[in-house]
């Protein structure tokens, strides 16, 4: 039994024994045990166990900071020849109750002079939904791009954005797929993986991820400090993404240069979106997957869903009103005016609702 071995087995000695008397480990133990995983230095039920004991004793502050550290080290890094990036952070596990619209958000921002990054990958658990990578792919957007070419993207004038995949940017994560598909529920690799932040501005890096239950605005911003984000919005939106719900009110969270995380109010019928659906339906003709043994949801079918997301969403971008549309000017307004590029989300929503009306976004595709 080598060092690494011995410092798993210790740590799981001490956070799998039980509700009462699991104890708490280190940042640098969490780190240590992340980074054995990620290196396949140790069997895989003690890396299961190691995710489900945290998650079932509740992973502390340092803990997913100790795993994200693992993450980032592991992480291939790339700062992109522009001043600032905007990192957008979707659920890598997708959806699977409306269209995802967000794919479309960073080409979007490009248009609107601001620097966009997304990223994700193919299939994960516990949702196994679309993904940006689906919805881009069948839109004819490239998706297995290196981190080198996307930050090449991101730094040509003529496009300003672009996608990198998890497979690229941190392979030994990417592997841990079927693992974690095997676990079934959430674990801690959910929450920190969002920010590896593979591309890099010069100056400052910005985050904007979602969220759905109360106390993730808290670990979120705690998390983005600690990965060094300039700064960070965080939006309680539908299915955990980065667009609020289209008809009610909501709070959401950012911090700018680092500080403390602040709460705002958001209100659809301010920005003159005026809609009576919460989010962009799914079809009514669109097939569905029942998963053998999962009773917990009914996935739809990833294909067919990925292709009537493209579509809406390229419709969208030639100015196409409706759901998308109004997903990408709140979202999108959000996210201007939390970068101080308009005073006012009003404003913000205005100048998103330009770049969709004249088409111009859609050049930044190709």
């Amino acid at each position: 039994m080598n060092d690494t071995q011995r410092t798993m087995r210790s740590i799981i000695q001490r956070i799998a024994t039980g509700p009462e008397l699991s104890k708490d480990i280190s940042m640098d133990e969490a780190r240590v045990g992340m980074q054995a995983i990620l290196d396949n230095e140790v069997d895989p039920v003690q890396a299961g166990i190691f995710m489900i004991a945290l998650r079932m004793k509740r992973e502390t502050d340092d803990e997913q900071r100790g795993v994200l550290d693992a993450v980032r080290a592991a992480t291939q890094h790339i700062v992109a020849d522009v001043d600032e990036v905007v990192d957008i952070a979707d659920p890598y596990d997708g959806y699977n109750r409306c269209l995802p619209a967000s794919p479309f958000l960073a080409p979007v921002l490009a248009e609107c002079g601001v620097a966009a990054v997304s990223h994700g990958l193919d299939a994960v658990g516990p949702k196994f939904g679309v993904t940006h990578r689906h919805v881009l792919s069948a839109a004819g957007l490239p998706v297995d791009l290196t981190p080198a070419e996307a930050a090449a993207r991101v730094t040509d004038p003529d496009c300003g954005w672009s996608y990198v995949d998890q497979r690229a940017f941190v392979p030994k994560l990417h592997g841990l797929v079927p693992l974690r598909g095997t676990i079934v529920k959430r674990q801690v690799l959910t929450t920190v993986e969002v920010m590896a932040r593979p591309i890099h501005g010069r100056k400052k890096t910005h985050l904007v991820t979602g969220y759905v239950h109360k106390p993730y605005p808290r670990i979120y911003a705690l998390l983005a400090r600690h990965a060094g984000y300039d700064s960070a919005l965080l939006v309680r939106g539908v299915e955990g993404g980065v667009v609020p719900s289209l008809r009610q009110t909501g709070v959401c969270f950012n911090y700018q240069q680092m500080g403390e995380e602040q709460s705002f109010d958001i209100d659809p019928a301010a920005l003159g979106i005026e809609q009576n659906l919460r989010s962009v339906p799914l079809p009514e003709d669109l097939p569905t997957n029942n998963r053998p043994g999962d009773d917990i949801a009914v996935a739809v079918d990833v294909p067919a869903t990925a292709r009537a997301a493209a579509q809406a969403g390229l419709a969208a971008l030639e100015g196409q009103r409706g759901p998308t549309y109004d997903s990408l000017v709140f979202a999108g307004a959000l996210i201007l005016w939390h970068l101080g590029r308009e005073h006012t989300q009003q404003a913000a929503a205005d100048r998103i609702r330009a770049a969709l009306d004249s088409g111009a976004a859609t050049r930044r595709l190709h």
